[in-house]
């Protein structure tokens, strides 16, 4: 029962800390001139993409392997 107490009080610390990750920097705006490049003006950092995707994978694998210790050392 302990343990429940604990994940409850841990389960809005990760999310409060995941959002931050999430929301930690505005990418940068656009240049207003051309350069003359092809690029579009965007950030060059695709994991961006997929933030939401790896904050929710990383939770599931802290609960697999938090059960799966848990029932090991029962």
């Amino acid at each position: 029962m302990k343990a429940i107490k604990t994940i409850n009080k841990l389960v809005p610390a990760l999310f409060l800390f995941a959002f931050s990750l999430v929301n930690a920097e505005d990418p940068p705006a656009p240049y207003a001139k051309s350069t003359g490049g092809s690029g579009t003006g965007s950030p060059a950092s695709p994991i961006d993409m997929y933030i939401y995707i790896f904050s929710v994978v990383a939770i599931m694998f802290i609960v697999y392997y938090t059960k799966r210790y848990k029932s090991q050392k029962v």
